[in-house]
């Protein structure tokens, strides 16, 4: 079945491909369709564009977990507090803080 939501998030960034969210929004298409590592190059290019846009730090940690990839997931989760401290976003600071503690060792 085609994603017809995928499809026009995609071409968004054809359009303009320094669109935030779009990005995001193509990133998470990919997660929920099970192409978690499509998803996460997606989210390291958002990180990369967007290096404050919080909700691509949790996202691409959870995509890391999925494919069993917990050092690279705690990398995530570490540099978005480190973005929350730069933002002031106490709430992305809980969720990522939570994410790390329940990642365990």
């Amino acid at each position: 079945m085609e994603n017809k939501r995928l499809a026009t998030l995609l071409g968004f960034l054809e359009a303009n491909p320094n669109d935030s969210f779009a990005r995001y929004g193509v990133a998470q298409e990919y997660v929920k369709a099970g192409e978690h590592e499509s998803g996460l190059a997606e989210f390291n290019k958002l990180i990369e564009l967007s290096p404050d846009y919080q909700a691509a730090y949790y996202h691409a940690g959870k995509a890391c977990e999925a494919l069993a990839k917990s050092a690279e997931a705690r990398g995530f989760y570490e540099r978005g507090v480190e973005a929350s401290h730069r933002t002031g976003d106490l709430h992305a600071r809980s969720e990522l803080e939570t994410a790390l503690s329940e990642l365990g060792d």
